[in-house]
């Protein structure tokens, strides 16, 4: 049977352009269907999003040929402080503290605005002759059979391919459609995000302040400016959404403190709710999940867009070598081996941050005083702290070739 493609990718936001040009490097057609204007975000002034990528997921960019387009648009990260706020008296003395010169390798991660990220994937998958990108499109249905799989689009087009990847999110239509349930829970919080100019420099250092009712991120980007991800129950959430700029600033200025002097809004202002979810499976007969389609988690540790691109790797990786040893690539045997290559891992890391959301996001003394001890020792025992360092960047565990910095 003659299909449109090899593979096809629902969803265009990162994950899915990662794992096409992934995908395309090693020899498979690919098309993605984007339900957003490809070239409108891509020109977008900088909205105030930005990413956290580990070492590990640069080393993937930089084999699918992204990284050196963005490379002079990125802020390393240098070090990363943990400590225990309130708002009014900001952060307590910190009690982890992780200093890249502690590893071989580099900055422990980066910051990357998605306005960067975005017109770097554009711009390759444009190039490459065996991707086609259709933007604007949605598909509305989607049918398996013994041949291939087909999705219907929004426009009436019918595409065909021997495998589709769902990379739509956290409500992925593509699970939902292939009867993939989900479990998991929320967290009665949300996430206001933005980016915020200050007088002083960041020094490359990342900022996690435990408050009581939920974290607050300060990630270093170019320049004097930082991302904001701070974390409230969802009602006061609501009303601090509800508030003018100067009002925002006047509410976030207690919980962020002084130490990088005046801040100003340098960005649009999002809001996220915070739950967690994991599809209960990751693949299906010519289906696989990738990314938030798969496991959405909680931003405490910045590892959403990173478990993705593990994700894209580990994926690329099982279809490429199954295609040069002549396997069918939507066959259940060859998904299972990305499945179980990726599932154990993101399980525990989801539920892992999940134990440390509910540590920290209260104010019950003891708990408080047990877990400082804790973290206390580990930022004394220099084999412990490296390996959360090394745990962070990305580069402990069954690594796929392309997060090695490996072609496949």
């Amino acid at each position: 049977m003659k299909h449109d493609a090899d593979i096809l990718i629902v969803g265009g936001g990162l994950n899915g352009p990662a794992l096409a040009l992934a995908l395309a490097g090693g020899g498979l057609r690919v098309t993605v269907v984007d339900a957003r204007p490809a070239p409108a975000r891509a020109e977008l002034g900088f909205d105030g999003r930005a990413y956290s990528l580990a070492l590990a997921s640069k080393r993937l960019l930089s084999v699918i040929g992204v990284w050196p387009q963005i490379a002079d648009k990125v802020q390393p990260i240098l070090e990363i402080k943990a400590s225990d706020g309130h708002a009014g008296s900001g952060a307590a003395p910190f009690f982890l503290h992780f200093d890249h010169a502690e590893i071989e390798e580099g900055p422990m991660g980066f910051m990357a605005e998605d306005r960067h990220l975005y017109a770097a994937f554009l711009a390759m998958m444009q190039a490459a002759p065996n991707i086609t990108l259709l933007s604007g499109e949605t598909v509305t249905a989607q049918s398996i059979d013994a041949a291939g799989a087909s999705v219907t689009l929004a426009s009436g087009k019918t595409l065909t391919a021997r495998l589709i990847v769902g990379c739509d999110g956290r409500t992925s239509g593509t699970a939902q459609r292939a009867g993939i349930s989900r479990s998991g829970w929320g967290y009665g919080q949300t996430a206001l995000v933005t980016a915020v100019e200050h007088a002083l420099p960041h020094h490359g250092i990342a900022h996690q302040f435990f408050m009581p009712q939920g974290p607050l991120a300060i990630l270093p980007l170019p320049g004097n400016r930082s991302s904001i991800v701070w974390s409230e129950t969802d009602a006061r959430a609501a009303q601090i959404a509800a508030l003018g700029d100067d009002d925002f600033l006047n509410a976030l200025r207690p919980r962020f403190g002084d130490f990088l002097g005046e801040i100003a809004l340098a960005g649009t202002r999002f809001t996220y709710p915070l739950n967690l979810t994991l599809a209960n499976s990751f693949v299906a007969p010519r289906l696989a999940l990738v990314g938030d389609a798969a496991h959405g988690v909680h931003p405490i540790a910045g590892q959403g867009l990173n478990l993705g691109l593990r994700d894209v790797g580990a994926l690329a990786q099982v279809l490429i070598e199954a295609a040069r040893r002549g396997e069918d690539i939507g066959a259940v045997d060859v998904l299972e081996r990305y499945q179980q290559w990726r599932r154990f891992d993101t399980t525990t890391l989801a539920l892992g941050m999940d134990s440390v959301n509910r540590l920290f996001s209260n104010d019950n003394p003891l708990l408080r005083l047990g877990r400082d001890l804790g973290m206390g020792a580990v930022n004394a025992l220099p084999a412990l702290r490296r390996r959360f360092i090394r745990t962070a960047a990305g580069l402990e565990g069954d690594l796929p070739l392309l997060l090695q910095g490996k072609q496949i």
